[in-house]
């Protein structure tokens, strides 16, 4: 990369323990200078000593080069070019251990290439630490794959025992390059967000490509940061990545994204780790927050909401056998126990034998386990009894023409169950968790008022305190925590040696009728699993977060609660006005759509 190459290539056999095989169209080596290549300590790229504060080569690991020739059957190979013309003639140099041989001419194509064979052939006890050929292979594609992410404008192919693992084209964009290598799958479902200061130029600038919260993963094996061109592993970062998800996802669930960070060099040590895979920033706060609200912006353009996938339908009967009796198709009028359903789109028309087909199907209705109905029927069966009363009497079965459905009222929102709310939108059908979505409209009212307008919770004295009992570690946590505790309104203090006592709690639990003792032991058992740690100032709105997500959780309506019309429609409004409504603090969704076309695809009208 460093050499200005255009194409990288790579060969790999048994994992790389038989052979590993470079091959680059870069600048190349000088013929004098191959001997340096392979003498430690003397791979150094920097021009002189003030160029170690401002580093933008990647280097080499370790002294790579020269610890890889130590222990393997080594070859280099290059042709160097000087003004941008190549040489007259390259040189290969060798070494086997300790032997070495070279530099001698050669006929070369411009470039490098580097040869590795029989790895750890002259260290057989060293040799048998060596994993599965599948595994080495694995951790060579995890790094190819992280260069190849940092570097689009570069062409990369890997063939593993004659198998092309990776080919990607050089001169791609980020983005063009990220969806090659995550998959082809999520192309359309990315999210991409860029974050340049205009009034700084030298200001940190990211560039972000995120998939929705729906596509996290087990592992974080899917995130990949880059900074000034060099991709690095750190956790920091990746941390800083995840906290742009808080909300979105559950806590044992890593998004999938793509970071590139530009900055000042001279902002960033890269030296700090023997791998140079984590670095540290004269700003670490400062860099934190830029990730965090560059993938938060990427999620805030987009509406989060899942789509529920139903199963494709069964296929259309075939047509039947002759002597068969007919089966169900369109326009045709079939006998059923509560009337004739006509299949042309009709609607109920007549029950077998006399009376109306109306009558047999407010009587099935009636009859529904409220289990099978979810909403409030008997509204419904008042309307569908008037609707009866008022209609004339049927014309035999024979003679009448098919009746129109009942005239059931509308209904805009409904409540299933006591605990989903079922609402239409313009491209389908959407079902609410109410208690999911009340969390979330809970939490970032108490969010707002705590993070961006600085005012505490609203508390409320107890006329007697409640008291608890905690041993010597745990009023230790609790008297950490006091800076929180301030925060969301509760007075918490020890009255004995292993006593606390809470004099004030916050007014939303109170009157939601949470129980202050357990609410401050769950609080306190957080603190214990290192969940609340507010000595950090990167960790003290995670920490603030954690507390906002137990209270919301604790008084937003519960499943199960009846809400009124009017309540119904407040909860929807609230959720047109507050971030990430899609998704409960604690991750989970709040709201599935049915698409109008998966709707129409399982009723067969597509």
């Amino acid at each position: 990369v460093d050499a200005d190459a255009s194409t990288i290539e790579l060969e790999i056999e048994d994992g790389g323990t038989t052979l590993i095989r470079i091959r680059d169209d870069g600048c190349g080596i000088p013929a004098d200078e191959l001997p340096l290549a392979l003498t430690q300590h003397a791979t150094s790229k920097l021009p002189d000593a003030a160029s170690l504060d401002a580093i933008l080569t990647l280097g080499f690991r370790g002294e790579a080069l020269a610890s890889i020739a130590s222990v393997s059957r080594l070859r280099i190979s290059s042709l160097a070019r000087v003004d941008g013309r190549a040489a007259a003639a390259g040189a290969v140099i060798e070494q086997a251990g300790d032997t070495r041989t070279g530099p001698s001419p050669a006929a070369l194509a411009p470039g490098t290439v580097v040869e590795v064979r029989d790895l750890f052939f002259n260290t057989p006890a060293r040799r048998r630490f060596l994993r599965a050929a599948s595994a080495e292979m694995a951790q060579i594609t995890d790094t190819l794959t992280r260069a190849a992410l940092t570097h689009p404008h570069l062409a990369f192919r890997c063939t593993h025992n004659g198998r092309t693992t990776l080919d990607l084209p050089a001169d791609q964009s980020r983005r063009e390059r990220c969806v090659a290598v995550l998959g082809r799958d999520l192309e359309d479902a990315l999210l991409e967000f860029e974050h340049v200061d205009p009034r700084d130029p030298d200001a940190p600038a990211a560039w972000c490509l995120v998939a929705p919260p729906s596509l996290a993963r087990g592992t974080a094996k899917a995130q990949y940061v880059c900074i000034n061109g060099r991709p690095v592993r750190d956790r920091r970062l990746g941390h800083a990545l995840k906290e742009g998800f808080r909300g979105l996802i559950p806590p044992d669930r890593y998004p999938v994204g793509v970071v590139h960070l530009t900055l000042d060099p001279t902002q960033v040590d890269v030296n700090v780790h023997p791998t140079k895979a984590e670095v540290r920033f004269r700003n670490p706060s400062g860099m934190f927050k830029l990730v965090q609200s560059c993938v938060r912006a990427a999620l805030g353009q987009e509406d989060l909401t899942p789509v529920f996938r139903t199963r494709e339908p069964p296929p259309h009967p075939e047509p039947a056998e002759a002597g068969e009796p007919a089966r169900d198709a369109p326009g045709v009028r079939h006998a059923g126990a509560f009337g004739t359903f006509d299949a042309s789109g009709g609607g109920i028309a007549t029950a077998p034998g006399s009376g109306a087909g109306t009558d047999a199907f407010v009587d099935y209705f009636r009859r529904m386990a409220p289990a099978q109905k979810g909403i409030v029927y008997s509204e419904v069966r008042q309307q569908m009894d008037a609707a009866v009363d008022a209609a004339p009497d049927a014309a035999p079965a024979r003679e009448a023409a098919p009746a129109p459905t009942p005239p059931v009222q509308r209904l805009k929102i409904l409540q299933a169950h006591g605990s989903y709310v079922v609402v239409e939108d313009p491209v389908g059908i959407l079902i609410i968790d109410q208690h999911a979505l009340h969390e979330r409209v809970m939490f970032e009212k108490l969010r707002a008022r705590i993070l961006d307008q600085g005012h505490p919770l609203e508390s409320q004295r107890l006329l007697m305190p409640v008291t608890v009992r905690a041993d010597a570690l745990r009023q230790e946590l609790a008297a950490g925590l006091t800076p929180l505790f301030t925060l969301i309104g509760m007075d918490v203090s020890p009255i004995g040696p292993e006593t606390l006592a809470i004099q004030a709690f916050p007014s939303l639990l109170f009157t939601r009728g949470v129980e202050a003792g357990p609410f401050l032991d769950e609080l306190i058992d957080a603190a214990e699993a290192g969940l609340l740690d507010p000595a950090e100032s990167t960790a003290s709105e995670s920490a603030i977060h954690a507390v906002l997500d137990m209270m919301s959780c604790k008084a937003a309506v519960k499943a199960g609660d009846r809400l009124s019309d009017e309540e119904l429609v407040a909860l929807l409004e609230q959720r047109e006005q507050v971030e990430r409504s899609s998704n409960c603090p604690h991750g989970r969704p709040t709201t599935l759509r049915i698409s109008l076309a998966d709707l129409e695809k399982q009723f067969g009208r597509t």
